[in-house]
Parts: structure tokens; C-alpha cells; sequence
């Protein structure tokens, strides 16, 4: 349930690329209100403020609605944040597959993938509200369902892409992309860690670097 970052958050949930184009509607109220335009709007909350603050008067308002529209549609808080992880349980391994769309060459969908979940931690503090919903999603067994979903997803896309490198020969031949897909998970969740810690550069910087010394010996240069 942790924000829709780049996610949502660096180890789950990679949905904000779907929000980007989906606003909350402002005052005036609507009649009706989307579920996206919801969800939009307690994203954007939740990047905001921790679980502790996080409340419905605070995404009503973001969304234009009353507190009462969100009461009717989800029945509380905590149902609300659960059905978004649910709808977008599945979104990680769609967003890799758009990012090897826009990018001929597969290492560079992989950067680009590298970059955006880096987007989460554009601040320690920013990280670290990040984490504060991770740490809902790993204790609570429901939540827990659509973030190991995701995180299924996410692993099988970028073992697909690491593939592709490998078939189009900017990765060679021996190269194991089930393993490295794994490695690149483990790598991005816990290069934002570290940078958190060392607070040196920026955190893409980290994680690009952090990235080459995992792929580079495997680049074949082409």
C-alpha cells in the first residue's frame, strides 16, 4: 500500500507512471468521482505524509469530494489503500514492458526503469515515508498479497529485458538473466537504502552506478 512510486515504493509497488496522467478533480465538486481520480488523489497525499497522518479528510480534499464520497465508495481508510494495491497489483511488469517500448535498446529501458524507481527517493524524507507504508504491506497479510504479486511482475519483466539484451548482444552469451533480474532487484531496493544512509549525489546517480558495476562485466560493448 506504500504510494504508487516508483514507487509506489522501491521494493513493490512501481504504478506512479500511472498516475501521471490521471488528476484529481478540484472544486468544484463533481457529481461523480472516478476510482482512478481517487486513487490519484491519495497518491499524491500519501507522497505528502506518512501512515500516521495520512487521513480521509486530507484525500478528499485533495480529490474535490467530501469525506463521506470515500466512506460510501471504500467503507474506510484502510480499505481504500488496500483496493489501490490491489488494482494495481499487476502495473509493474507493464510499466517495464512500456519502458522497452520506448527505448530500442533493451540495457537502457533497464537504466530508464533504474532512474524512475530512484524517483522515490528524491529526499531521505521522501524515502523514508516510502518506507513507512512498506513496512504496513510486510506485516499485514493482506496488503502483503498484491505486494509479493508485484513484486513477481516486476522480477519477470526485467528478466524478459535482460533477455532481450542478451539476444540483441549488448549483453553476452553466458550472461544469466534470471539471476541478474533478481541481482537488479535486490540492487535498486538497496542502493536507496544506502544512499539514504551516505546522502552522496543524488540517489539516480547511486543507483546508476551501483547498476553498471553489476552489469558491466557482463556488456559486450555493442
Amino acid at each position: 500500500m506504500a504510494p504508487p512510486v516508483v514507487t509506489k515504493r522501491p521494493f513493490s509497488n512501481d504504478t506512479i507512471w500511472l498516475f501521471r496522467n490521471v488528476k484529481p478533480r478540484m472544486c468544484p465538486r463533481p457529481r461523480k468521482v472516478t476510482d482512478e481520480q481517487l486513487f490519484a488523489a491519495t497518491y499524491q497525499v500519501m507522497n505528502r505524509v506518512g501512515p500516521g497522518e495520512l487521513t480521509l479528510a486530507a484525500i478528499a480534499e485533495a480529490a474535490g469530494v467530501t469525506p463521506a464520497v470515500l466512506v460510501q465508495r471504500f467503507g474506510s481508510k484502510r480499505q481504500l489503500l488496500l483496493t489501490l494495491s490491489q488494482r494495481f497489483a499487476d502495473s509493474s511488469g507493464a510499466m517495464v514492458e512500456q519502458l522497452a517500448q520506448n527505448h530500442r535498446s533493451p540495457l537502457a529501458a533497464l537504466g530508464a526503469y533504474a532512474a524512475q524507481m530512484a524517483e522515490m527517493a528524491v529526499s531521505p524524507a521522501a524515502l523514508a515515508r516510502s518506507l513507512a507504508y512498506l513496512q504496513i504491506d510486510l506485516s499485514d497479510h493482506e496488503f502483503r498479497k498484491p505486494l509479493l504479486r508485484q513484486a513477481k511482475g516486476t522480477r519477470r519483466a526485467l528478466k524478459k529485458l535482460l533477455q532481450k539484451a542478451v539476444a540483441m548482444g549488448e549483453l553476452a552469451p553466458e550472461a544469466p538473466p534470471e539471476k541478474l533480474a533478481k541481482a537488479v532487484e535486490a540492487l535498486v531496493g538497496g542502493s536507496l537504502l544506502s544512499w539514504a544512509c551516505y546522502q552522496q549525489g543524488t540517489a539516480k546517480q547511486w543507483v546508476r552506478e551501483n547498476l553498471e558495476t553489476l552489469l558491466g562485466p557482463w556488456k559486450t560493448g555493442k
